[in-house]
């Protein structure tokens, strides 16, 4: 059976931490904190879903202004599901959610630095931040 990509605005904390977990990006997010995740969620513009006959397999959590700019927060495919094209269709999904005018930014995780020139994604060279204090 395919994949099935889904928008899910409702999608729970649980589940996202489970992804989270199976993926390995709970590494660098609060996985241990269930209120935190579930507002992550609840204020996301976007959170596409990738589902294996039920199973939440892949997540893309993002931000975005539908007109300009869409920051992709967060994504994170099961690390039995991976290169299997999932992650990139997870992408592909939120652009096209977030409107095809927007242009879809993302902070790479260092070991998955060198996946995103392969999918046709360009390297910005350029990017601050003010860390988080918590």
């Amino acid at each position: 059976m395919p994949i099935l990509y889904s928008l899910e605005p409702d999608l729970t904390a649980d589940e996202f931490r489970a992804v989270l977990l199976s993926s390995t990006l709970a590494e660098r997010r609060p996985a241990g904190d269930l209120s935190r995740l579930g507002k992550m969620l609840r204020e996301a513009d976007i959170v596409v879903t990738a589902r294996d006959e039920g199973h939440l397999v892949g997540i893309a959590r993002a931000i975005t202004d539908f007109s300009y700019c869409c920051y992709l927060s967060d994504l994170a495919v099961d690390v039995q599901y991976q290169r299997q094209g999932i992650g990139k269709q997870l992408i592909t999904e939120t652009h096209q959610a977030a409107g095809t005018m927007t242009t879809l930014i993302l902070v790479a995780a260092p070991a998955a630095e060198s996946y995103y020139p392969k999918i046709g994604m360009q390297e910005l060279r350029s990017a601050w931040a003010i860390p988080r204090t918590g």
